[in-house]
């Protein structure tokens, strides 16, 4: 049978929420009350910072150059995921933008491609982040990254912004060799913080991580703060929020 790339990515797809993405059996005890949470990179990090370096380099196309980019990009970590064959942030960064380069007939300087580079991988926080996340911990909330990152963009990024010191584990999927949304990447929280699911908020910053977040178990927060729709994936976020003060209200008032 023939299977063109996007047949073949929703197919994978739907595997992957059978087999590796099974939620967490339910069980009839009450909710418990929630003592910590968990956050995707972008949902502290500024996702569009390389946007403005991508219109310096290609003017008029930079926003849609981005997204592409960064569209291929989750396509190759979810596909390595699923194939065995993992590769962290950096390497399918560089994979993804020579590939959008070819597949849009665009060529780029090695300068350029380097700049563009290291925007993607140079983390900004989002202007409420730093308030917002020590809010959280000094209502006793325990912090963590969760993220497909690596663990040394998470550091660097935190260490940038001075919110290194209010998180407790920085968790890349590097460690399990399984990007999001695998089980096996959010299972990391649990481990780490020695919790159940339903005591942990995942803070999503994209839709289908809110969505994996949700297979999982988590008590999931999405951060939508570009205004997104909701996936079709049969999986609604606990609580849909617009940015991290919308989350503190959330997660203060569970905990």
């Amino acid at each position: 049978m023939h299977m063109n790339r996007r047949t073949f990515i929703g197919s994978a797809g739907a595997a992957l929420s059978i087999a590796a993405l099974s939620p967490v059996p339910s069980t009839n005890r009450a909710r418990r009350r929630i003592r910590a949470v968990a956050f995707d990179g972008y949902a502290v990090f500024d996702a569009t910072t390389a946007i403005a370096v991508a219109e310096s380099i290609l003017p008029g196309k930079g926003r849609d150059f981005v997204n592409a980019w960064r569209a291929r990009q989750f396509d190759y970590q979810w596909l390595r995921t699923l194939g065995g064959r993992y590769a962290d942030f950096a390497q399918t960064a560089a994979d993804s933008l020579s590939f959008t380069l070819k597949s849009l007939s665009l060529s780029m300087r090695a300068e350029e491609r380097d700049r563009l580079l290291e925007a993607q991988l140079t983390l900004t926080a989002w202007p409420d982040a730093s308030a917002e996340i020590a809010r959280m911990q000094q209502a006793g909330l325990r912090l963590a990254f969760l993220s497909n990152m690596t663990e040394q963009m998470l550091n660097d990024g935190a260490r940038r912004a001075g919110l290194r010191d209010h998180f407790e584990f920085v968790l890349s999927t590097d460690r399990v060799r399984a990007a999001k949304p695998d089980a096996r990447a959010y299972r990391m929280a649990v481990d780490a913080f020695g919790l159940s699911p339903d005591e942990i908020v995942f803070v999503a910053f994209a839709g289908w991580d809110a969505a994996g977040a949700t297979w999982y178990g988590f008590e999931t927060a999405w951060a939508n703060r570009l205004g997104l729709p909701s996936e079709n994936l049969d999986a609604t976020p606990k609580r849909v929020c617009k940015n991290l003060s919308d989350v503190a209200e959330f997660v203060i008032k569970q905990g």
